[in-house]
């Protein structure tokens, strides 16, 4: 067993449950630790505190696991699985079969994400710690959730960080067809789990699209940075006027279509549109009633937060523009560098610049199966607001 011990003071945030220990905070460390694996955490005084994943190729050096003496092994990450699992069971609604199982450090798995589409589930291995209990996860998943198939998605800077190369291809069961049909609050999607954004689809904004929906009839609408149309459905569900629906990729535009042609919406007063939302925001003549930015994330480090707010300034400050009086704003953040008070400060900026002044209708967040641990406040990294303008 590896054994890394604290400097002095260091334990705290650990004994608090935070789950990250970077490089800075440890004294030492013993036993074989070329290659990552379950470590045993000291506090200075030697005081075993908790057990974890150890990399020293990472710059987070160990993700705690828990905080009691138990072993890490199978029957531990079928515990944790089905605890996660009956959460999401209790409380997502029957009309909804596509869902995130496992939310990392949300769920005190850290580096774990696993997706639900239907009849397939999507995992990705994010830590190396994770890596090497991948047949376990697997084995465990397959005993609890009646999957078709398991289909891997591995990729991303945090894998790269902990020495792993990129991995995708089926763990167990069936290849997943090139799209699958999904059903969320009744409405049906076509995923592209292979080749999509994410894992194949924006499971964190399914509250927030429900949320659009009580405020479309009768609108107007931008739907910018849409991917495959879901806003835009849930637009037109909730009985919109017009949708524009927005998105510089080709592909995504064209599963758009046929999402807004599966629930029925393919003859509705709708316009697809391939462009940069940058571009069309700043040149548009056109104002709306109510407006979505769900730009990717713009800060995927941390030095690139001061160009990440300049960006989020210019589309919330161009977006406002465009808003009819009383229209509303939903406005979002993914990138978890940028904090939460920080985004609205940058939209407050944007709002005195755009003239416009504006009330916080409502704060939108992460849907519930994207829980975030109290200990780890950086799992919360979607922020949004739901905005109205006065005149």
């Amino acid at each position: 067993m590896r054994r890394i011990y604290l400097k002095k003071g260091r334990e705290a945030p650990i004994l608090r449950g935070h789950p990250w220990i970077f490089s800075g905070a440890i004294e030492k460390a013993e036993g074989e630790l070329e290659a990552a694996g379950v470590a045993d955490i000291f506090d200075a005084q030697k005081n075993w505190i908790a057990r974890g994943f150890a990399n020293v190729k990472s710059q987070i050096r160990v993700r705690v696991l828990t905080w009691k003496n138990e072993p890490i092994d199978g029957d531990f990450f079928s515990r944790r699985l089905d605890r996660a699992l009956s959460l999401r069971e209790k409380h997502l609604s029957d009309t909804t079969n596509a869902y995130r199982l496992i939310n990392g450090e949300g769920d005190f798995l850290p580096g774990l994400i696993v997706d639900r589409y239907n009849d397939f589930l999507v995992c990705q291995f994010f830590t190396a710690g994770m890596e090497s209990f991948k047949g376990d996860i697997v084995g465990a998943l397959g005993d609890l959730v009646p999957a078709t198939g398991i289909f891997e998605r591995s990729e991303g800077k945090v894998r790269n960080e902990e020495g792993l190369e990129p991995a995708a291809g089926v763990l167990f069961g069936e290849a997943p067809p090139d799209t699958i049909s999904i059903t969320e609050n009744g409405f049906k999607f076509l995923v592209d789990v292979r080749g999509g954004q994410k894992t194949g689809f924006f499971l964190d904004q399914r509250d927030n699209r429900a949320f659009l929906s009580t405020l479309a009839r009768g609108q107007t609408l931008l739907n910018c940075f849409s991917y495959s149309g879901a806003f835009s459905v849930y637009g037109f569900g909730g009985g919109a006027k017009s949708i524009v629906t927005l998105d510089s990729s080709r592909p995504a535009l064209e599963l758009a279509e046929q999402n807004l042609a599966l629930n029925g919406f393919e003859a509705v007063d709708g316009e697809l549109l391939k462009g940069d939302a940058f571009a069309y925001l700043k040149e548009c003549k056109s104002n709306f009633d109510v407006i979505v930015l769900d730009p990717p994330s713009l800060a995927h480090r941390r030095s690139d937060v001061s160009a990440a707010t300049g960006a989020y300034k210019f589309l919330n400050l161009h977006a406002l523009r465009h808003l009819s009086p009383g229209g509303v704003l939903l406005t979002f953040s993914c990138s978890q560098h940028l904090a939460a008070d920080l985004f609205q400060k940058v939209v407050f900026g944007a709002a005195v610049d755009a003239g416009r002044k504006v009330s916080i209708v409502k704060k939108l967040g992460q849907s519930i199966d994207h829980p975030v641990s109290l200990h780890h406040p950086e799992g919360e990294y979607l922020k949004g607001l739901a905005l109205r303008v006065l005149d």
